[in-house]
C-alpha cells in the first residue's frame, strides 16, 4: 500500500520525462533540417493514413531505387489544305497535304529515385531517336500526380505523304528522309482523384512505394495538360514547309478533365495486375502554327528540279544549297471539344526488399482548325527492377 503513492507520481512524471526527450531532440537536430523533419514526418504519417491494411501495407524501408528500362514510340499525323496560284491557268488551285511522322521505337535507360511515393526519375536514349526523358511523381493514398517531360530529336522517321501537289504514283516521297531532324518536346502533367483510395493504391502499380495485398478498385477523376512543340524550321526542310501550307513550327496546348475506373487484381501473393481506362474531355484545346515562307515554287522552274537523269545525291546537293526559308509570322486557332484517352496497364511482383515492374500508358491528343487537323499518339513501355532501402 506504501508503494501506490510512488507509482502514482512515477506515472505522472513519465509524459513530462518524454517531453523533455522530445525537446532535447529537438534541440539536437540543427534549424536548417527542421523543415525537411517535418516534411519527412507528414510523408511517413500521410503513407497510411486512411487506408484499411487488410488491403494495403506500407513497407517499413521508406527508400525505392529503381532501374528502368523504356521503349516508347510517337507518331504525328496532319492534314493540311489551302491554295497554290498558277501563273499559267491565273487560277488559284486548292491542294491538300496529308503527312504522317512516325519515329522508330525508341528505347531508354535510367533510374528513379523515391521516398514514400515522392520521386523523379531521368532516363537517356540508347536506340533510336535522340532524346531524355525526366519525371516527376506524387503518390498518396488517395490521389496521384505525375509530370513527365519528353524531349526528342528524329532525322530518319517513317514518312508517308498524299498530296494533291505531287504525283500519287511517285513513291520517292514516301522515302523522304529529313536533313534537319525534326525537334520534339512534350509535357504531360496529370493529377487523380481516387474514391477508393481506403482499399485500392495507384502507387502500389506504379512506384511500389507500397503494397497491395488484396484485390481492389477504384473510381476515380482526373485532369491533364498536354504541352507539344514540334519544330522542323530549317531551310533543308523547305520542302517540307512549303507542303504544310508554310508551316514549320507547331505548338499545341491541351487540358482534359475525365472520370474513369482501375482494378488491382492480386492473383497470388506478391503478384499485382493493375489496368486503368479514363476518357477524358478536352476542353482547351489550342494550336500555334509559325509561317515561314520558302523559295520552292523558284526551284521548280529550274531545270535539275524535273530532271530524271539527276542522281538522287545530287539532287539533294543542289536542293539543301538552294533552299530558303523565311519567317513570316504566327497564327493561333482555338478547336472545338474533343475525346482523348488514357489507358494504363501495370504488372508488379514483390519479393522480400525487391520489386519487378512492367507498365504501359498510351497517350492520344487530336486538334483542329479553321485548316488543319490531326493527331498525336504516345506510348510506352517501361520494365524496371527496384531495391526498398
Amino acid at each position: 500500500m506504501k508503494r501506490h503513492p510512488s507509482l502514482t507520481a512515477l506515472l505522472l512524471l513519465l509524459p513530462l520525462a518524454l517531453a523533455a526527450q522530445e525537446t532535447e531532440a529537438r534541440r539536437e537536430t540543427p534549424k536548417w533540417l527542421r523543415p525537411l523533419m517535418a516534411v519527412k514526418n507528414f510523408i511517413d504519417s500521410g503513407a497510411v493514413r486512411g487506408i484499411d491494411q487488410r488491403y494495403i501495407s506500407a513497407p517499413k524501408l521508406p527508400w525505392q531505387v529503381i532501374a528502368k528500362w523504356n521503349v516508347n514510340q510517337s507518331a504525328l499525323k496532319m492534314k493540311t489544305s489551302g491554295s497554290v496560284y498558277d501563273e499559267e491557268t491565273e487560277l488559284s488551285l486548292p491542294f491538300t497535304a496529308t503527312p504522317y511522322l512516325k519515329t522508330e521505337p525508341s528505347q531508354y535507360v535510367g533510374f528513379w529515385v523515391g521516398y514514400r511515393g515522392y520521386g523523379a526519375g531521368y532516363s537517356v536514349n540508347v536506340a533510336g531517336d535522340k532524346g531524355s526523358y525526366l519525371t516527376f511523381g506524387a503518390l498518396g493514398g488517395a490521389y496521384a500526380v505525375s509530370v513527365r517531360i519528353h524531349n526528342f530529336e528524329n532525322d530518319n522517321p517513317n514518312f508517308e505523304l498524299t498530296s494533291s501537289l505531287i504525283d500519287e504514283e511517285d513513291e520517292s516521297w514516301q522515302k523522304w528522309k529529313l536533313e534537319s531532324p525534326i525537334k520534339v518536346r512534350s509535357v504531360i502533367a496529370s493529377a487523380i482523384y481516387l474514391f477508393n483510395g481506403k482499399h485500392f493504391s495507384y502507387a502500389a502499380a506504379y512506384d511500389q512505394s507500397v503494397i497491395q495485398k488484396r484485390s481492389a478498385g477504384s473510381f476515380m477523376v482526373g485532369a491533364s495538360y498536354y504541352y507539344g512543340h514540334i519544330n522542323y524550321a530549317d531551310s533543308t526542310n523547305a520542302g517540307l514547309i512549303y507542303l504544310m501550307q508554310n508551316a514549320g513550327r507547331i505548338k499545341l496546348w491541351q487540358a482534359s478533365v475525365g472520370a474513369g475506373y482501375a482494378y488491382n487484381w492480386v492473383p497470388f501473393r506478391g503478384m499485382l495486375v493493375s489496368v486503368m481506362g479514363m476518357p477524358m474531355l478536352t476542353f482547351v484545346n489550342r494550336i500555334k502554327g509559325y509561317a515561314y515562307m520558302t523559295n520552292v515554287e523558284d526551284l521548280i522552274e529550274e531545270d535539275w528540279f524535273l530532271d530524271p537523269d539527276i542522281s538522287d545525291e545530287e539532287w539533294d546537293r543542289t536542293f539543301y544549297k538552294k533552299a530558303r526559308i523565311e519567317y513570316l509570322g504566327s497564327q493561333s486557332s482555338n478547336s472545338g471539344l474533343a475525346v482523348n484517352f488514357d489507358v494504363r496497364l501495370s504488372l508488379t511482383y514483390n519479393f522480400d526488399r525487391y520489386f519487378l515492374n512492367a507498365c504501359g500508358q498510351f497517350y492520344n491528343f487530336q486538334y483542329n482548325s479553321d485548316d488543319s487537323r490531326g493527331y498525336l499518339n504516345d506510348w510506352y513501355i517501361n520494365a524496371s527492377i527496384g531495391v526498398r532501402l
